[in-house]
């Protein structure tokens, strides 16, 4: 047995190991040398004692007092993981339930990451003067400030949840002092005007090979004549979504069930794609086949590459169209909601229509002011 003293308190820990008092060294507190088996024994007795050793340590350099509470009761609940097993782990269990956006994310992190420190990294190691040194890392690799919001982010919610998973033992959270928030910026505004959507409509395709020509534009008018519905969640609508003159899904990125009513433009584009002897469960558009496409890798796999297509053939558009900024199925988006905005519908209303959990993050699609309402209000300074 191991006997720890603290306090003139004792504790006994028995090992599972029996042998006769004579190959037994009170004095050196070893196994005598012909003890049988004596090496695969005080193997397994130095080992415990050493993990016990090094327990010791590390309670000792987190501050934490080394009671028979904190070196038994407590720590017995905690897990020794390193970081990067824990992230795979999360990883792994995303694609498991097809969040591969969010399993893309912990794998750019973590790959950032293990370039950063690719020793052994545990969790004890993360500390706020690590984490203002990875920042430091991340920006002389070339990433952009979000890009490095993103992954510290990333970073601090697996953090936080090995905490809750008891993977170690927290003294003090980095996050606590580091703020990540500090990095985003808030990126140009990405949307047009009401006349470029008219435009658009009216305009004859421009001169390409591309077969997604004419379907890059249906798809991004479908979107902002649809409350700016997602470019994965319009691949995925099916027939069964849709009732009478409303459509109904659940966005991907969040889950939040959505329904919107079809816009009469809306109901041409869906009417133009409908195939003769369509079940109830097949997809609406030509993205997707239900009985190739069938799990959720494949799935986002297929509109990965469709999305590269008809985003590539917008350009074309945009190029017709002499438009200063040019045009993605994400632009759909942010004019669906800037020109509801100029027509005086409240943050409020725009933010639910788009699913957002929050205002703020309706915000970063819309401008504070126009600047037309700026100039106007300027000249009131004389």
């Amino acid at each position: 047995m191991l006997r720890f003293t603290h306090d003139r308190s004792t504790k006994m820990l028995a090992l599972g190991l029996s042998v006769k008092p004579c190959y037994w060294d009170k004095s050196s507190g070893m196994l005598t040398a012909d003890c049988p088996e004596r090496a695969a024994l005080q193997s397994r007795i130095d080992s415990t004692l050493a993990g016990y050793c090094k327990q010791m340590k590390r309670l000792e350099a987190l501050d934490i007092p080394v009671t028979f509470d904190t070196l038994f009761e407590r720590t017995a609940q905690y897990t020794s993981q390193l970081v990067y097993s824990y992230f795979e782990r999360q990883i792994a269990a995303m694609k498991e339930t097809g969040r591969i956006n969010t399993a893309i994310k912990y794998t750019a992190t973590c790959t950032s990451l293990g370039k950063f420190h690719s020793a052994k990294l545990r969790f004890e190691d993360i500390t706020s003067r690590f984490l203002a040194e990875f920042e430091t890392f991340l920006r002389g690799e070339g990433n952009q400030p979000n890009s490095i919001a993103t992954k510290l982010s990333v970073l601090k919610a697996v953090y936080n949840k090995a905490i809750a998973d008891k993977i170690f033992l927290c003294r003090e959270n980095p996050f606590a002092l580091y703020k990540v928030g500090k990095h985003w910026t808030q990126t140009r505004k990405r949307s047009i005007h009401k006349e470029d959507i008219q435009r658009l409509i009216q305009s004859e395709s421009p001169v390409t090979r591309s077969p997604y020509t004419e379907f890059a534009r249906d798809i991004f008018l479908f979107s902002y004549f649809s409350a700016g519905i997602n470019f994965k969640d319009i691949a995925t609508l099916r027939y069964t979504d849709m009732e009478e003159d409303r459509i109904f899904y659940h966005r991907h990125k969040t889950g939040k069930a959505m329904t919107c009513r079809l816009h009469p433009q809306a109901k041409e584009i869906i009417a133009k794609y409908a195939r003769s002897g369509a079940m109830r469960e097949d997809y609406i558009f030509p993205i997707l086949d239900r009985h190739i496409h069938c799990t959720e890798q494949q799935i986002h796999n297929r509109v990965h590459k469709v999305l590269i297509h008809i985003n590539r053939a917008l350009k074309s558009w945009s190029r017709l169209l002499g438009l200063t900024t040019p045009l993605t199925t994400y632009v759909a988006r942010h004019t669906y909601a800037t020109v509801l905005k100029r027509s005086g519908v409240s943050v409020a209303l725009i933010s639910e229509s788009l699913g957002h959990s929050d205002l703020s993050t309706t915000q970063i699609y819309l401008d504070s002011f126009e600047n037309a309402q700026i100039d106007a209000a300027m000249k009131n300074l004389l």
